[in-house]
This record gives C-alpha cells, structure tokens and sequence, in this order.
C-alpha cells in the first residue's frame, strides 16, 4: 500500500491501524467515514508517530485522541 499518495481507502487504512494500536475503547468516534482526504498530511504525520511507539501516556492519548477529533470532517 502506497500511503503517500492521498486517497480514501489509505485515510481508511491509517485509521483502522491506529484504532488497533490505540485499542481504543469507544472505536465510533474514530469511523472512518468522519475522515476525509482534506488533512491527509496531518493525518499520515499523526499515523507514523502512533505506528512508532509501542506505548502510550493517558495524557498522550487524551492529545492523539483531541488531535483525531480536529481532523475529522
């Protein structure tokens, strides 16, 4: 998969494997669907520092999770 080229299906991709990641508990405020392809650079930034890390903060969620919620449409 070629995540530098800006489409649905990779901001589909991205989010899918950050909810995995971030096992996040409530998984409807991050679908898909609420991304589009407008903030894709932010987007694919605040992808590659979630894949990286194997470990996260409860305030480093809270701001990853603040930082979805900004980029959503």
């Amino acid at each position: 998969m070629d995540l530098s080229v800006p489409s649905k299906e990779n901001v589909i991709y991205m989010i899918d494997q950050m909810k995995d990641k971030l096992r996040m508990v409530n998984v409807d405020a991050m679908k898909s669907e609420h991304f589009n392809e407008a903030h894709y650079e932010d987007l694919m930034y605040l992808y590659e520092m979630v894949m990286k890390r194997d470990s996260f903060s409860p305030s480093e969620m809270q701001a990853i999770v603040a930082e979805l919620g900004s980029l959503r449409k």
